[in-house]
């Protein structure tokens, strides 16, 4: 099969900032070369125009380009002309996308299209409770009902997407993947009292809920360090960075116990998951996270929150915690519990890794994915 897929993001020096939507399709397009099929990656919105082959996998970036009227159609027009010359050309069978933005939305593209839900805008609209751009809404509700085929990260995620949407189809469910042998138990000695948050700096991640956390954390144990690792983002609601605002509410005696990191390669990140005592990620809006499977696939001990797509990884009291982020002290006494017994965080990050492993794992998903990629070529 020769397949290709669509995103705006991927993780590569050559890309623009990537996040979790770039590092599944990462994840799953390596290990589907690897089993011998033909990969192609547009990856549109860039800086530069390049094509290349890496590891076996053929890239187009594709430079943004800017018009003084109707922009979201002219770019949608220059995307399918330049995807379907390419399909002809090399053969490609299936096409996949993101739900995001429905850069789908009225494109004819010649052969089957494939959308993931990895969580659309106005998905993260309506579990943010935040206000929306109806042409958003619309160009997502658009992409969905011409696409061939539909798939979700999750059940959360196709339940909350169908609602949203009045979708009658199926929606099938694929997780994201993780290679299990590059996050995985390092033999490094965890750092007393270190508790790590990873991921972007903004709101919908919980990250303001941490201050009430580790305030209430901190007057239990004042030797807690609260690392935060990741890109700062202007937060919707104030257009504030979301550092200045976190730092705004932190009582200033607890300024020096907070560590900011900035952005890290992925190798850092690694790094700083493994010296962690305990991995907090009280999220309000995700899919499927990528950032929960690396931490569990490198046995750590973790409180998570509680939110729609939890259940689907986490198991409450066995691979860690899952709490409601505005419950600010009963998360922070579970962050404590795990803090103070270090056998029952080694325990669980154990059974973590075992969940992971299990469910996630690239081996086991790719061939969910080669199944489900074969059957539609097979219509």
């Amino acid at each position: 099969m020769h397949l290709a897929f669509l995103t705006p993001e991927y993780p590569h020096p050559f890309s623009t900032p990537s996040g979790g939507l770039g590092t599944s399709i990462r994840n799953l397009a390596e290990k589907l070369s690897k089993k011998g099929e033909r990969i192609t990656i547009f990856v549109y919105g860039q800086m530069h125009y390049k094509i290349f082959e890496e590891r076996g996998i053929n890239f187009h970036y594709i430079k943004q380009r800017n018009y003084p009227f109707l922009g979201w159609w002219f770019h949608r027009k220059f995307l399918e002309k330049y995807i379907n010359r390419v399909i002809k050309e090399q053969k490609i069978d299936v096409l996949e996308g993101p739900d995001w933005t429905g850069i789908t939305a009225f494109m004819d593209i010649k052969c089957p299209v494939i959308i993931r839900l990895h969580g659309s805008d106005s998905y993260f609209c309506r579990l943010e409770n935040r206000p929306q751009k109806k042409k958003n809404f619309w160009f997502e509700k658009f992409a969905l009902a011409g696409a061939d085929e539909l798939l979700s990260v999750s059940q959360f995620t196709a339940q909350k997407t169908a609602e949203i949407f009045n979708i009658k189809r199926e929606i099938k469910v694929i997780p994201n993947s993780i290679d299990v042998n590059i996050f995985k138990p390092t033999g490094e000695n965890v750092i007393p009292g270190r508790i790590l948050y990873f991921g972007s700096i903004i709101r919908k991640k919980g990250v303001l809920e941490l201050v009430e956390i580790f305030s209430y954390i901190s007057k239990k144990n004042p030797e807690a360090r609260l690392l935060m690792a990741g890109r700062d983002v202007i937060d919707v609601e104030t257009q504030k960075s979301t550092r200045e605002l976190f730092l705004e509410k932190l009582p200033k005696e607890l300024v020096v116990n907070v560590q900011w990191l900035g952005t890290l390669a992925p190798m850092q990140v690694r790094e700083e998951i493994s010296r962690a005592t305990v991995i907090v990620l009280p999220s309000f809006a995700e899919a499927l996270p990528m950032a929960w499977l690396e931490a569990m696939a490198m046995e750590k001990a973790m409180v998570t929150s509680n939110v729609g797509w939890a259940e689907e990884i986490m198991i409450d009291g066995k691979t860690g915690f899952t709490v409601h982020p505005t419950n600010h002290e009963l998360y922070a006494k579970k962050v404590l519990k795990l803090l103070n017994d270090p056998e029952l965080a080694s325990g669980m990050g154990k059974a973590a890794r075992n969940q992971v492993i299990l469910q996630f794992s690239s081996e086991v998903v790719v061939e969910k994915n080669l199944r489900f990629y074969r059957s539609i070529i097979g219509k």
